[in-house]
């Protein structure tokens, strides 16, 4: 059975950093395409950072020099850094494979941008 687990969200005041991480179990493999989505409130969900099978990063414009997406293999999890927080961040974070599939998407993780 595929399962992605994140874990890691919490309230953090602006400027602030979390550490996301994303736990892959059964068939996923972390050197496939991943991506850290958010769902932000009365938003869709967007993609803000990926990592390739090859190691290339890519990342929306709205996260880019604030986030960076790593992995480990050995551990088949998926990081995502996030630091100078914005309440604009506050969201629900999912990793997923790059394109996303419907059937991989875990619970999520809240991720609260508040003083």
């Amino acid at each position: 059975q595929v399962q992605l687990v994140e874990s890691g969200g919490g309230l953090v005041q602006p400027g602030g950093s979390l550490r996301l991480s994303c736990a892959a179990s059964g068939s996923i493999l972390i050197r496939n395409y991943m991506g850290w989505y958010r769902q932000r409130p009365g938003k869709q969900r967007e993609l803000v950072a990926g990592i390739t099978s090859g190691g290339s990063t890519n990342y929306a414009d709205s996260v880019k020099g604030r986030f960076t997406i790593s992995r480990d293999n050995a551990k088949n999890t998926v990081y995502l850094q996030m630091n100078s927080l914005k309440p604009e961040d506050t969201a629900v974070y999912y990793c997923n494979v790059v394109p996303y599939k419907y059937d991989y998407w875990g619970q999520g993780t809240q991720v609260t941008v508040s003083s």
